[in-house]
């Protein structure tokens, strides 16, 4: 992949694709700490090392161009796909987890994406990350939290 991706050429490359009103020129930028995606956040697995870790069953399984998706809404929404060069990035889960919001571990050796048709693209430089669920306040309490739901 080249190192100035657009999200035309992202979903070019992976056959995945965002809405129209999207701007498909811009690139996409890299970010090699924290970062958020609608429902998601991608963390710097150092920073949960403590918390979040594979098991025994855990699996990992390389990221095609084409794409892993991570998480899909409960209603059948939208997927965030993970994408990334052949043989250069890793994908692992179930991982145990003290909060129970890590979806898995990526591992990668290349800028991987998280790709999702009404939020485009963000890219993850080169490490390792536990990507997870987000959570929010809820409406129902003042110390009552819910999934972000996207």
């Amino acid at each position: 992949m080249n190192s100035t991706m657009t999200l035309s050429d992202l979903t070019e490359l992976s056959g995945l694709d965002v809405f129209d009103y999207l701007d498909r020129s811009l690139a996409i930028p890299v970010i090699d700490g924290m970062q958020a995606q609608g429902d998601l956040i991608v963390v710097p697995h150092a920073v949960l090392a403590e918390t979040v870790n594979t098991v025994p069953w855990s699996r990992a399984v390389g990221v095609p161009l084409s794409g892993v998706e991570l998480l899909r809404s409960a209603a059948g929404g939208n997927p965030h796909s993970l994408v990334a060069e052949d043989g250069r990035c890793t994908w692992t889960s179930p991982v145990a987890d003290e909060s129970g919001l890590a979806l898995g571990i990526l591992d990668t050796k290349v800028t991987a994406y998280l790709i999702h048709p009404e939020h485009g693209a963000t890219g993850i430089a080169p490490g390792r990350y536990v990507i997870r669920r987000q959570r929010e306040r809820s409406t129902a309490g003042l110390y009552a939290v819910q999934m972000v739901a996207d």
